[in-house]
């Protein structure tokens, strides 16, 4: 590890990082963040990264302070960024009043589950931090990007560049891509995605296109290993799986062919590809089984020899064995008091509930630490936003509904009234605390490569994300409980008298309470499962003899399962970005050489990050503006500028702006524009 590769990267330096300011400063954007994130995502399935919109907003506020350094502004948006990934526990919790079981979000509960999962999820990342950030050459594409965006607005040198070195790329590109958000979910005047469905034999398939310039630059920046992987992906789902299904299948009564279409993806295929993340997750974390015990046995060396310690250097440094043990043992307690509190009404004998409470823990933190290493390695490879963590929760649900599925069976209680209900109440409890831990995973290790990049010190960052989970946690569930009491869940209306219409949506939830249902009563189709763990092992054994063949192919086995079961409109901006920074900088190497290949790279990463960032931030003030104007009485849509007869016009027009996108990146890369 190079440490002097930076200014900020000395081991003598003596900067204010984790500061009081900076800490009260996170703990406001995560409120915010958190509040914006539980609403998109109950309503439309998804939510946003924080991390570059803090990361703005840190230098924007901390530039009053003389003082203020590009250290601090990274602390800011690790604590802030816990709140787009820990508000995902919304994926699962509100099944526990789709199914009857609670008639509001319990305040205690919710915040227990959150913040304790999420600060597990902070801690299992902490032995993966040298073998998949400093050992390891995984893009964290929205981690390289809020580096970038942080050295850029640094006051002091950075890379041997002066500060301000590469703005123009960076402030074009978020121009570009907040403006094309804008006039997409804003305005409305510009689709996400362009569709041309065709007849497969009597079945039907289609060839999409998403729009997202913020994709895009991610495509970008994981390059073009994943996101052939990906594309492969997608081709099995759309090219191979949903032909087959539609012309094998009975079409349902009342169904065009292009909802049946999506239907077999929703209910069939996205299982299928659950199962091969599943297998490839399993894979993973076999792989990275050996750096883990190294890290672990490590840990406990300086443990024993504190001198030790001092030698390191302090980009090298995590929390001590110490403090993780400390950290680990409080949230486990909390996670078995507040379990217990969830079993207890029940007033099954005392060993049964003791006996469910532990085994519902331990199943959680044992999963935890299995999705922590997937999800870890997943936001490595194609970013935060783009990582199906409801993927992820498919197979929490599953471990957890089979676990006490047989639990509750040994103990009669299925024999007792509602004990299906609470069985099924249990397990989607156990899959949030695992959703908690995935979701924190899933964002950690960006914030440490973004830290990597810019010379913070580990522990200090890994502090700062604990203090975001429990922040993060105590806004939840009141959130929760201001959307449910305003608009209802589907299936879960507070009031008799609400229109069912304008409920939130919730899909994640609705779809992983549907599995845990269909496990309780025996009418889950696992052969679509079965399937996937048969692809994936496929996948695995592809990827194995192609690293024995060649080192210059590789066939990532989680990225094609993740082409599998992530919607193709998220998919196809990934492969194109991909693919596009192959061919542009592949010509570029050809005509000019390795070094102005080098520095076009360095352009197309701070143009992509541009991209993402502009996306993020119009995200969060749509997002915003979106929860004031339906508190005030107004639309969900307050920007709208046409109706729907437009939709048609402003799928041409989507189609046509992205292409000038893609012209506009390759100028930026082939260096047109600073040549004038």
């Amino acid at each position: 590890m190079k440490h002097e590769e930076t200014e900020f990267m000395r081991h003598e330096l003596r900067l204010p990082e984790l500061t009081v300011r900076g800490m009260l400063l996170g703990a406001i954007l995560t409120i915010i963040f958190t509040a914006s994130n539980v609403y998109l995502g109950l309503k439309v399935g998804l939510t946003f990264s924080s991390a570059i919109p803090a990361a703005v907003i840190s230098m924007a506020v901390l530039k009053m302070a003389k003082d203020a350094n590009i250290l601090e502004n990274n602390m800011v948006q690790t604590q802030a960024s816990a709140a787009g990934t820990l508000s995902s526990i919304i994926f699962i919790i509100p099944g526990m009043l789709m199914i009857g079981y609670w008639q509001g979000f319990e305040f205690w509960q919710t915040l227990l589950v959150s913040a304790c999962g999420g600060c597990l999820g902070v801690l299992f990342t902490i032995p993966l931090r040298r073998a998949m950030v400093v050992h390891s050459d995984l893009p964290y594409p929205e981690g390289l990007a809020a580096a970038e965006i942080l050295k850029a607005g640094a006051k002091e040198t950075v890379d041997g560049s002066p500060a301000g070195a590469g703005l123009r790329e960076i402030f074009s590109g978020s121009i570009i891509g907040g403006f094309i958000a804008l006039c997409t979910s804003g305005f409305q005047v510009l689709t996400s995605t362009f569709t041309v469905w065709m007849n497969v034999g009597k079945g039907m398939t289609q060839m999409p296109l998403g729009y997202s310039s913020a994709l895009v630059g991610a495509g970008y920046l994981i390059g073009i290993g994943s996101g052939i992987a990906i594309l492969i992906g997608v081709l099995i789902a759309w090219g191979v799986f949903v032909p087959y299904f539609t012309n094998t299948l009975p079409m349902p009564d009342g169904m065009t062919m292009q909802q049946f279409a999506n239907d077999v993806y929703r209910n069939k295929v996205r299982f299928i590809g659950a199962g091969a993340m599943g297998v490839a997750a399993i894979w993973t974390l076999i792989t990275l089984s050996r750096p883990v015990i190294d890290g672990i046995r490590e840990s406990f060396r300086m443990m024993r020899m504190p001198q030790e310690q001092k030698k390191l250097h302090r980009m090298d440094i995590d929390m001590s064995l110490n403090s993780i043990l400390l950290v680990f043992a409080v949230t486990v307690v909390g996670l078995l008091g507040i379990f217990y509190v969830f079993v207890a009404p029940e007033m099954l004998p005392v060993g049964q509930s003791l006996s469910i409470v532990v085994v519902g823990v331990l199943v959680a933190v044992l999963m935890g630490f299995f999705v922590a290493a997937a999800c870890a390695y997943m936001a490595g490879l194609v970013g935060t936003s783009s990582s199906p963590i409801s993927g992820i929760g498919i197979l929490g649900i599953i471990v957890s509904s089979l676990v006490m599925y047989a639990l509750c069976s040994s103990f009669g209680v299925f024999a007792l009234p509602g004990g299906e209900k609470f069985a099924t109440a249990t397990a989607i409890f156990t899959t949030s605390i695992i959703l908690a831990i995935a979701c924190i995973s899933n964002d950690n290790m960006q914030d440490l490569k973004t830290g990597y990049l810019v010379g913070a010190t580990p522990w200090r960052q890994q502090v700062a994300l604990l203090l975001g989970c429990v922040v993060g946690a105590f806004v939840i569930a009141p959130v929760l409980n201001l959307l449910y009491e305003a608009y209802g869940f589907t299936g879960a209306l507070p009031r008799p008298d609400m229109d069912p219409a304008q409920a939130l949506a919730a899909p994640q939830a609705t779809l992983m309470t549907t599995i845990a249902q269909g496990i309780f009563s025996g009418q889950i189709a696992w052969e679509y499962i079965y399937m996937g763990i048969g692809i994936g092992v496929l996948l695995v054994l592809a990827d194995v003899s192609l690293k024995r063949m060649t080192r210059s192919l590789y066939l990532p086995p989680l990225a094609v399962g993740m082409g599998i079961y992530l919607p193709p409109s998220v998919q196809t901006p990934l492969i194109v970005g991909a693919i596009f920074g192959y061919i542009i900088n592949k010509r570029i190497r050809a005509t000019s050489g390795a070094e102005e290949e080098s520095e076009a790279r360095r352009r197309g990463t701070l143009f992509a990050s541009g991209l993402i960032v502009g996306e993020s931030i119009i995200g969060v003030l749509l997002a915003g503006l979106i929860v004031v104007s339906v508190s005030g009485g107004g639309g969900e849509e307050p920007l709208r500028l046409v109706g729907g007869d437009f939709a048609g016009t402003a799928e041409y027009l989507g189609l046509g702006v992205f292409i000038l996108v893609l012209i506009l990146f390759e100028r930026f890369v082939s260096g047109t524009f600073a040549k004038k």
